[in-house]
């Protein structure tokens, strides 16, 4: 018998000062047996610092042409791609195809994620975002998370303030060149 994904549950105060968005969200999150806590939370930040209407999860490892998260216009059009890891770069060319816009966040060495890319198409690389987030950043907020979660998120001029249950933490979020 397969083992089921652990929903989680994380209630969020969101305030991206640098885009100007600010919101109280409660995010039930499914968590995939094969599904590292660093992968999942950094799934939930991309989902937090990519905050725009029509975002959702997407099907995850369960699910071969969708993101870890996307966005979706009103008539069900993808507008926003996001990736969550070291996607192949198959992975992120047909997701730039498909949206109008594509980012990966990345809690892994991003010089080893450009590396896995190199000679490789990717539909429009240049406008492709990477971000990466510490690993030890990861690490110790994994540290914290329980079943019900109390999140706050904070971003202002790229520095993140981020507390969960607690744990309060602080780190970059580096932005690389996919060209």
């Amino acid at each position: 018998m397969a083992i089921g994904s652990t929903i989680l549950v994380f209630t969020v105060q969101l305030a991206d000062v640098d885009r100007g968005v600010y919101e109280d969200l409660t995010l039930r999150v499914a968590r995939h047996p094969s599904e590292t806590d660093a992968f999942m939370l950094t799934r939930i930040l991309a989902y937090c610092l990519e905050y725009r209407e029509g975002i959702e999860f997407g099907g995850g490892v369960s699910t071969a042409y969708e993101p870890a998260v996307l966005a979706k216009d009103l008539t069900g059009k993808i507008t926003a791609w996001i990736e969550v890891g070291s996607p192949d770069a198959a992975r992120v060319h047909f997701g730039s195809k498909l949206a109008d816009y594509t980012a990966v966040y990345t809690h892994r060495d991003p010089q080893k994620v450009l590396a896995s890319w190199e000679g490789k198409t990717i539909h429009r690389a240049d406008q492709v975002v990477l971000r990466s987030l510490d690993p030890k950043f990861i690490d110790g907020a994994t540290r914290a998370i329980e079943r019900r979660n109390t999140l706050s998120v904070s971003v202002t001029e790229g520095e993140l303030y981020f507390e969960l249950n607690g744990t309060s933490l602080v780190t970059t979020v580096r932005s690389h060149d996919v060209t």
